[in-house]
């Protein structure tokens, strides 16, 4: 499958399907669902990062269950706005997982967004470290996609 145009992504998906926003990490990959509405993401999970193969297989079982038409993959471009090599490993994985879940994805700048949330979860949420390493990549994941959302809204 293709890396799509944001708005096009958008204009393509099935009025009954919904987005998987990720949130591709070395260690953690943070998972978050759109609403059918294509109105608000949520974080729902993480899962740890392995093989593509394996990570392809627990992704796919989340398409299926929560008929996932399009993918919204975060990627690291530099504080300067550059391209460089954590986003294209970001971009070539998410080819790859596209490529195998036969779903169109779409990249999407997600600077900051783990600092955001960090940021959140201290000041707002005040959880612990432990906590906030439990649930910051799935929030991440939620940021990046809903920020994908408002943008491409019609």
């Amino acid at each position: 499958m293709s890396l799509f145009n944001p708005h096009e992504l958008r204009a393509q998906l099935k009025s009954s399907q919904t987005v998987l926003g990720i949130d591709p990490g070395s260690r953690q990959i943070g998972i978050a669902l759109s609403d059918i509405s294509l109105m608000l993401a949520s974080p729902l999970m993480t899962i740890k990062r392995g093989k593509m193969a394996n990570n392809a297989k627990e992704i796919n079982i989340l398409c299926q269950t929560h008929n996932v038409g399009a993918l919204v993959v975060g990627l690291p471009i530099s504080l300067d706005g550059s391209f460089g090599p954590a986003a294209r490993a970001a971009s070539d994985w998410t080819q790859a997982i596209a490529e195998r879940l036969g779903l169109p994805a779409s990249l999407w700048d997600e600077r900051l967004s783990s600092s955001a949330v960090n940021r959140f979860l201290i000041n707002e949420a005040d959880m612990t470290r432990k906590r906030r390493s439990e649930v910051v990549d799935k929030m991440a994941a939620s940021y990046t996609l809903q920020a994908w959302l408002d943008a491409t809204a019609p």
